[in-house]
This record gives structure tokens, C-alpha cells and sequence, in this order.
């Protein structure tokens, strides 16, 4: 199992969750990246204290996400749902494989199916209803179509949303050592779990 992080400049959270990971799963293979990372900067400072402090250290420099390492990767998991949404507009072709850490371990794969079903229906009503607004004469009734036949779709979509856990890490950059602290213990939180739920997969 190759497993990606990615954050924003590959320097504070991702770097730490890659480095919590390797040292709790060893054996397999771990890497992370910045969506918009400047080449070659060191860990923060403080994420590089807080991580001796549980005697975890990393040789790091960062890199920004490209095409390779997402071919590399078997699972892609992002800090926010800003930095998964940042790599769906730009790498579309690996969307099976983003998720945020902690939608990762928090949310079902059942939840998960159901979401994408309802989206999947979702797009193929409102393809339908585009070629039948084409034949429409009167283009101001197109919107209220739109409205009542996609509503229902739409409420039931947001309520399963809704549902679902907070899915954001906190960032620190440009915190103090206890904001990096606090960011290293929720992200070893999610990769103790990450971890549990990697492992019931390969078994």
C-alpha cells in the first residue's frame, strides 16, 4: 500500500502525518506532497519539535504534487477538503483515490456508496433534463424544472452531508508550538486509526 499526504506547502501537517505514519506502519511505503509546495524547503520548526517529542524524526524537503507521484500512490489523503477539491480540478483522473484523512477513517464505505449514488443519479437527471431543455420554447420555464425535479435529489444529497464529521485538520502554520502540538496529537489520533482500518483491509 503506497499512501500519499498532501497539504498546502508540504511543511507542517502533511510531513508529520507521513512521519507518524512511517513510524507506526513501517512496513509499508509512505510519501507526502503540497498542493501549492515550494521545492526543497525543510520541515517547520515546530512540527520538526513536536514530532522529537514522541522520538519520531524525518528527513524532509518538499515537493509539489505531480502527475507521478499520484500514479505512485494508492490512496491519496488530504489534509482539508479544499486540498482534495484542489487536486479533483487539477488531476481528475485519480478521483478514486482522494479522500481527507479523517473522512477516511470516519466515514463508511457504506455512507461512502450511498453518496456517490445519489451524485451518480444526481448528474444523469440533470443530463436528461438539459437535452430535454433544448426542446423547451420557453427558456424561462427551464429553471423552474430544474428546480422541482432536482430538488428532492439535492436535499437528500445535503442531508447525508450533513452527517458526515467535521473532515478538516487544524492547520498551524504560523502558530506556536502548542498549535503544532495540538495538530500532531488529532493527526496521530486519525493514523492510529488509519492504521487499524489499512490493516483489516490487507487481511
Amino acid at each position: 500500500m503506497n499512501v500519499l499526504f498532501v497539504c498546502t506547502g508540504n511543511t507542517c501537517r502533511s510531513p508529520m502525518a507521513e512521519a507518524l505514519l512511517k513510524e507506526k506502519w513501517p512496513e509499508q511505503k509512505v510519501k507526502s506532497a503540497g498542493v501549492f509546495a515550494g521545492p526543497g524547503q525543510p520541515m517547520a520548526e515546530n512540527s520538526a519539535i513536536v514530532l522529537n517529542e514522541k522520538n519520531v524524526s524525518l528527513a524532509h524537503q518538499s515537493r509539489m504534487i505531480d502527475r507521478d507521484l499520484l500514479e505512485w500512490a494508492d490512496l491519496v489523503l488530504t489534509m482539508t477538503d479544499r486540498h482534495k477539491e484542489t487536486l479533483a480540478v487539477q488531476f481528475p483522473d485519480y478521483q478514486d483515490k482522494y479522500f481527507t484523512l479523517k473522512e477516511y477513517v470516519l466515514v463508511s464505505e457504506e455512507q461512502w456508496q450511498e453518496l456517490k449514488d445519489r451524485y451518480t443519479a444526481l448528474e444523469e437527471k440533470r443530463s436528461k433534463l438539459l437535452q430535454d431543455a433544448e426542446k423547451m420554447e420557453n427558456p424561462s420555464d427551464i429553471e423552474n424544472m430544474w428546480r422541482q425535479e432536482l430538488d428532492e435529489d439535492m436535499k437528500a444529497i445535503e442531508k447525508l452531508e450533513r452527517e458526515f464529521p467535521d473532515i478538516n485538520i487544524i492547520d498551524p502554520f504560523g502558530g506556536n508550538v502548542n498549535m503544532y502540538r495540538n495538530t500532531r496529537d488529532e493527526l496521530e489520533k486519525y493514523i492510529e486509526l488509519l492504521v487499524k482500518k489499512l490493516d483489516n483491509k490487507s487481511n
